[in-house]
C-alpha cells in the first residue's frame, strides 16, 4: 500500500490525494496508515506550495486590514506615517510609503516588511 505513493503533479494526483488524506485522518502516529499519512501530508504541502500558492497582500490593505483589526482611525497613523494629509495620501494611493515610514508601520502595526515593500495596485497601473 505505501508504495503506491508517488509525487503530486496534477490536479487529479492532488484530489485523489486529498480523499486518501480523508481517509487516513487520525491514524494513529508510528503505524502504517499513521506513516503513510505523514508522508501524504507531506506530498500535499509541496505541491500546494508550488501551484496553490497565495501572494503577499497589497501593502496599503494591510494596512487598512490591521487599522480595522485594531480599531484604528486615520488619525492613530499620524505618528507613524505623518500629518493627516499625508495619511490620506498614503492611504489613496496617491503618495508611496517611505523607508522611514515602512519602518515605523513595521514597528508599530506589526505589519511584515516583506509585505510594506511591495508595490502598490497604483505602483503596478502605472
Amino acid at each position: 500500500m505505501a508504495d503506491d505513493l508517488r509525487p503530486i503533479r496534477t490536479e487529479a494526483d492532488h484530489a485523489a490525494a486529498m480523499v486518501e488524506l480523508a481517509r487516513l485522518w487520525g491514524a494513529k502516529s508510528g503505524t502504517p496508515e499513521g506513516d503513510r499519512l505523514d508522508v501524504l501530508a507531506t506530498l500535499i504541502d509541496a505541491y500546494e506550495a508550488k501551484h496553490h500558492a497565495v501572494d503577499p497582500p497589497d501593502p496599503i490593505e494591510a494596512i487598512r486590514f490591521r487599522m480595522e483589526q485594531q480599531g484604528l482611525s486615520r488619525k492613530d497613523l499620524e505618528p507613524i506615517i505623518g500629518p493627516r494629509n499625508r495619511v490620506a495620501e498614503v492611504l489613496n494611493g496617491k503618495r508611496k510609503l517611505s523607508i522611514e515610514m515602512i519602518r515605523k508601520l513595521h514597528e508599530h502595526l506589526g505589519i511584515p516588511a516583506e509585505v510594506l515593500i511591495r508595490p502598490t495596485g497604483a505602483d503596478k497601473a502605472a
